[in-house]
């Protein structure tokens, strides 16, 4: 199988990257099911990177829909190391202004419907989760936005993203007590991708990329559907420029991660005495500890 150092998942409006050359598709099962869609494999300038369309190609998933456990699984399968998540964002803060992009530190989980771990069925496992974001594969995607200077961009590094269940979106009462949280952004996806690779090992960063202000903001309601579409298209053009300059640095110097050991003290039980179906469902996550 053809393997991948470096992985990209593509948010609202980012369903393809279109200078990955020698592509191809690959359809991978996992024991979690199916992926979103098919993985591109491909080369951005030389360098072998797995690209998945988070909501599918035709954005046919909800957020809660999204078979995150497969998506992070299909990653894993590849050989993905470092995951760089794309993700269209509200701001709840007047600084964070649409078109611009942030790379959070932190998450808050206001999600109620997802599975958001492999673990369970007799192997109980306890990630270490206090910085959920890979440090050093932040630094390389902020590094890389601020390498560009994009026009009408600002980056903000660091900052919390409020995780949502969706799919509608908040009520001014709750995106009020989200600004009074200090949370910096809003979106629906990414602290469960964020879970699922710590506990495969994967090293995680988001790249949060604004559309709008959410309904806190006294403009929110002139805000029309063309205006977010345009960003979105805006967004997804950036983010293609920073990703393959991301994508270089992490090639050309990739960084050790604590996330590459994360399990190391994370396994409670005795994997001599777990179900051994269970054992073969994690195979691919317990490996380095069976």
């Amino acid at each position: 199988m053809i393997e991948a150092q470096i992985g990209i998942i593509g948010g609202s409006g980012l369903y393809k990257m279109e200078a990955l050359t020698d592509l191809e598709e690959i359809q991978l099962t996992t024991p979690f099911g199916a992926p979103s869609d098919a993985i591109i494999v491909g080369q951005l300038d030389c360098i072998p990177v797995a690209f998945l369309a988070r909501h599918g190609r035709n954005h046919h998933l909800l957020p809660s829909e999204l078979p995150f456990r497969a998506n992070i699984h299909a990653m894993k399968q590849l050989g993905v190391e470092y995951l760089i998540s794309a993700s269209a964002v509200g701001s709840l803060q007047a600084e964070i202004k649409p078109l611009d992009m942030v790379v959070p530190d932190q998450f808050i989980d206001r999600t109620k419907d997802r599975t958001a771990t492999f673990f369970g069925e007799g192997i109980v496992a306890h990630i270490a989760f206090g910085d959920p974001i890979c440090s050093q594969l932040a630094q390389v995607v902020a590094d890389a936005v601020a390498s560009l200077e994009l026009p009408d961009v600002n980056l903000h590094r660091g900052g919390t993203y409020l995780c949502m269940e969706g799919p509608a979106f908040s009520t001014k009462a709750e995106s009020h007590l989200y600004r009074s949280w200090g949370a910096a952004v809003i979106g629906m996806t990414n602290l469960t991708e964020a879970k699922l690779a710590r506990e495969a090992e994967i090293a995680y960063a988001t790249l949060a990329l604004v559309t709008d202000y959410d309904c806190w903001h006294p403009d929110h309601d002139s805000v029309t559907v063309e205006m977010i579409i345009g960003n979105l298209q805006r967004n997804a053009t950036n983010a293609r420029q920073v990703i393959r300059a991301a994508v270089r640095s992490l090639a050309a110097n990739p960084p050790n991660s604590e996330a590459h050991s994360a399990l190391k003290y994370a396994i409670l039980t005795p994997l001599d005495r777990a179900p051994e179906t269970t054992r073969e469902k994690l195979a691919l996550l317990l490996q380095n500890y069976l």
